[in-house]
C-alpha cells in the first residue's frame, strides 16, 4: 500500500493508507522557491503604489511589522532583502525598528526572534514587543463607523513609514491572513481586539455571523472592520507573500496594502481551493507540522478545513503537537459549558476571542467524532470532548480522505 508522510510539529508520522478507498485532498506544494533576485524583481514591480525607494526618503524613519513564530511567511529572506534596500537608498539602520505582530498571543521568544528574522538582522536592527494590555504603549485613534474604538501600538504613529510583511493563507473567520491583519489584530489593544473578533459571532442564533467565513472577504464583517481600523495608519507599504511546505517564498505580492493583499489572497484562493464530489465519513488531517500545530487554538484552524469533508457523525483524526500547549492558559476554561450552546451563552455574557475559538471547537466535536494524535494530557483532550489516541491504526476500512495540510486548503464540497 502507499504511505505518505504526515507533518506532525517539526517530525512525521509515516501512514500507509489503501488508495481504493482514501484519496489525498491538497498535495505538497514542492514549488521552487523565489531566489532573492526573483525577490528583488517582484519588489520592483509594486501594485498600486511606488517602489520602496521611491517612499521611504533618506532620513525617515521606518517601522517595519513582521508575524510571530505561529506564522510560516519566509520573513527570514523578505526582510534582509528589504532592509538592505532601505539602506541603500539613505535609511538610517538606527532609524529602522521591527515589531512583532502578536495580538493577544505571548511574546516572541529570543530563539524565535532569530528563527523569525534571522541572527543577522535580530542582532543589528532594533526590535519592538507588542503589549496589547500596556497602556503606555497603546494610542487611541478614534472609532470606526461602528464604535469599535482604534486603539494601537504608538510605534505605528511615532514612524514616519510603515512596512507590513506578512503570508497569505485562509483563515476560518477573517477570510484570510495577512495584510491588514498584521496591525488589527497584531498591534491593536485587547479590547480593539475583542471588539473586531466579536463581530463574527451572532449572539441571536448563537453561530456564526453572516458573510464570516474562509476565503471570504467581500461581505465579512471582521474583515471590514480591520480594513476600517488600519486605514487610520494607512500603512506606506505592504509585502504578502505565498510559501511551499518548507516556509519557502514561492510567490510575493507588493505595493498598496489594500490592492496587493487582495491580489495576494486571489491567487491563493485560486491555487488552495480543492473541490470533492462527496463528503466522507472520515477524514485524516494533518495541520501541516510546525507552526501551524504549535498550539491548540492554532491547530484548530486544520479542524475547519476537515470538517467541510465529513459527513455528519463521520471521524476526524487530527494530528497535531500542540507543543507550547493550548495557547491560552484559560483556553479550557470554556469547556466547561455543558454543550456548544451554553458556551455561546457565556460568550455572549462575557466575550473574549478565544471563546470563539472554544465554541468552534467544541460545535465540531457535537458534530463528529473526533480523535486527536497530540501532546497534550489526556485529561486536556477530554475536556475539549476530543479523544486522544497515540497512532492512526484506529483507522478501519472506511472510506475517507487525507488532509496533510489542513491549515492550508479550502475544501468545498
Amino acid at each position: 500500500m502507499p504511505s505518505i508522510p504526515l507533518k506532525y510539529g517539526r517530525t512525521t508520522v509515516p501512514f500507509e493508507y489503501d488508495a481504493s478507498r482514501i484519496e489525498i485532498l491538497g498535495h505538497p506544494e514542492n514549488h521552487s522557491p523565489l531566489t532573492d533576485i526573483q525577490l528583488g524583481e517582484k519588489l520592483d514591480a509594486p501594485i498600486g503604489a511606488r517602489t520602496i525607494e521611491e517612499i521611504v526618503e533618506p532620513g525617515e524613519t521606518v517601522l517595519i511589522v513582521v508575524p510571530d513564530a505561529t506564522r510560516q511567511t519566509a520573513c527570514g529572506q523578505v526582510i534582509n532583502l528589504l532592509v538592505r534596500r532601505l539602506i541603500a537608498n539613505g535609511t538610517n539602520a538606527f532609524d529602522i525598528s521591527i515589531i512583532f505582530a502578536t495580538g493577544i498571543h505571548r511574546p516572541v521568544t529570543k530563539a524565535e526572534k532569530q528563527a523569525i528574522l534571522t541572527p543577522f538582522i535580530a542582532q543589528r536592527i532594533k526590535t519592538l514587543n507588542h503589549g496589547p494590555r500596556d497602556l503606555m504603549q497603546i494610542i487611541n485613534l478614534g472609532e470606526t463607523s461602528g464604535g469599535i474604538p482604534i486603539e494601537l501600538n504608538r510605534a505605528l504613529v511615532e514612524h514616519d513609514r510603515v512596512i507590513l510583511i506578512g503570508g497569505i493563507t485562509f483563515h476560518y473567520f477573517a477570510g484570510f491572513t495577512g495584510g491588514r491583519k498584521l496591525v488589527c489584530p497584531g498591534l491593536a489593544s485587547s479590547k480593539t481586539i475583542s471588539r473586531t473578533h466579536k463581530l463574527a459571532f451572532d449572539c441571536e442564533t448563537r453561530t456564526r455571523a453572516e458573510g464570516v467565513d474562509l476565503a471570504r472577504l467581500d461581505g465579512n464583517p471582521v474583515h471590514e472592520a480591520f480594513m476600517e481600523v488600519v486605514g487610520k495608519i494607512n500603512p506606506a507599504f505592504a509585502i504578502s507573500t505565498i510559501v511551499n511546505d518548507a516556509g519557502e517564498a514561492v510567490d510575493l505580492f507588493c505595493g498598496n496594502w489594500r490592492e496587493s493583499h487582495r491580489a495576494a489572497c486571489e491567487k491563493y484562493a485560486t491555487e488552495h481551493t480543492v473541490r470533492i464530489e462527496e463528503k466522507r465519513e472520515l477524514v485524516i488531517a494533518s495541520s501541516g507540522g510546525f507552526p501551524h500545530d504549535i498550539n491548540m487554538i492554532q491547530a484548530h484552524k486544520a479542524l475547519e478545513t476537515a470538517s467541510r469533508a465529513c459527513i455528519e457523525g463521520g471521524t476526524i483524526i487530527l494530528l497535531a503537537e500542540c507543543a507550547d500547549g493550548l495557547g491560552r492558559a484559560d483556553f479550557l476554561n470554556w469547556f466547561e459549558a455543558k454543550d456548544s450552546d451554553s458556551l455561546a451563552e457565556k460568550l455572549c455574557a462575557a466575550y473574549q476571542v478565544n471563546g470563539q475559538t472554544a465554541w468552534s471547537l467544541l460545535k465540531k466535536a457535537e458534530r463528529f467524532d473526533i480523535r486527536i494524535v497530540t501532546a497534550l494530557d489526556e485529561d486536556v483532550t477530554g475536556k475539549m470532548r476530543l479523544s486522544k489516541i497515540d497512532n492512526l491504526n484506529e483507522v478501519g476500512v472506511k472510506k475517507g480522505y487525507i488532509v496533510p495540510f489542513g491549515a492550508k486548503f479550502l475544501i468545498e464540497a
